[in-house]
């Protein structure tokens, strides 16, 4: 499946098609929800896909370096070796890493904008020595590097029926309702790390703070205020999900299918925290299998249906290497 990914994006390089099968590995080890949104996609879009995945999967793993193998300062160090590297490649079309070089191929072929990356990077390294977040609009703007710009750096790769200004606020606030479900559902660990992304104006609305929940997650015992801020944070995520959902409807009708899986997954974690009370500090919520593959199947039918009916409409017009703007039929 690599292979005809790769040729169908026009990937001939075999350095390069190295690079982005790299990419794919990651996005198919770590990225379970997403992998499984992504096989939904036009086949000669996944490949970037893959590496702008690949890429933000290559920063948070230096970040968290799950062995604690390194310092801070190292990590940093090699954070900023991975911005240099990447800037040098964005330049040059060539980097020393390959994750580096799929990732500034994939920003050549649908002119992302490189300062999505360097917003990226900045918040990579404030997860070094930021551990917590005063209020909502410190962690927003947090996440504009961590998560908005990850939908923004998508948006050219999917491709809009609308200007692509008008489809961005949507895009950012999708990769804002992702990593919010992701901080949901990974308070815990997040918690071992030393972080707390739950803002503590919400969590002390409900009478939590940073020892509460850590006593909570050593002892395994519940507290009725953690349950209430817990609820409180799912009730601001929806929040968020609901500003996104719009924008599904102004991409390119063969990629919805793919964002819709990925909007209703992710939606699905939500709908397991609560189905489990609300116990993340000591068990982990995951969308059952089944709920995977009914995801996947309902993707799978709308995809089918979008290609006999593109059959019937006739091809979309070509857009050259990026998908930036098709004004095909909306579906």
């Amino acid at each position: 499946m690599t292979r005809r990914e790769l040729d169908a994006a026009g990937i001939t390089d075999p350095a390069l098609r190295a690079a982005y099968a790299r990419c794919r590995r990651l996005n198919a080890r770590h990225g379970r929800t997403y992998f499984l949104a992504t096989r939904l996609l036009p086949v000669e879009r996944r490949s970037a896909v893959h590496a702008l995945y690949g890429f933000a999967r290559w920063a948070d793993d230096i970040v968290d370096d799950l062995d604690r193998h390194r310092t801070p300062d190292e990590r940093d160090r090699l954070l900023r070796c991975l911005a240099n590297d990447l800037a040098h490649a964005l330049r040059s079309g060539s980097g020393g890493d390959p994750v580096v070089r799929a990732v500034a191929d994939t920003a050549g072929r649908y002119d992302i904008e490189h300062a999505l990356f360097a917003d990226f990077l900045a918040s990579m390294r404030a997860d070094l020595t930021v551990t917590d977040y005063p209020t909502y609009a410190d962690l927003r703007a947090y996440m504009h590097g961590s998560a908005a710009v990850i939908g923004l750096q998508m948006l050219p790769v999917l491709g809009t029926v609308v200007p692509r200004e008008e489809a961005a606020p949507h895009a950012a606030a999708l990769g804002v309702a992702f990593q919010l479900t992701n901080f949901l559902r990974d308070v815990g660990e997040d918690l071992d790390r030393g972080r707390v992304y739950l803002p503590t104006d919400l969590l002390a609305a409900h009478g939590v703070d940073r020892p509460l929940l850590e006593w909570s997650r050593r002892t395994g015992r519940r507290d009725p205020r953690i349950r209430a801020a817990l609820v409180a944070a799912e009730a601001m995520t929806r929040d968020v999900y609901r500003a996104a959902e719009p924008g599904i409807g102004m991409l390119d009708p063969r990629v919805r299918p793919c964002i819709r899986t990925a909007f209703t997954l992710y939606g699905g974690i939500l709908d397991a925290i609560a189905d489990q009370d609300y116990t993340v500090l000591h068990h982990r919520a995951v969308v059952s299998r089944g709920r995977r593959a009914a995801a996947a199947a309902a993707g799978a039918a709308h995809v089918i249906g979008a290609r006999c009916r593109a059959r019937i409409m006739g091809p979309a017009p070509s857009g050259g290497g990026a998908a930036s703007q098709w004004r095909g039929p909306v579906l």
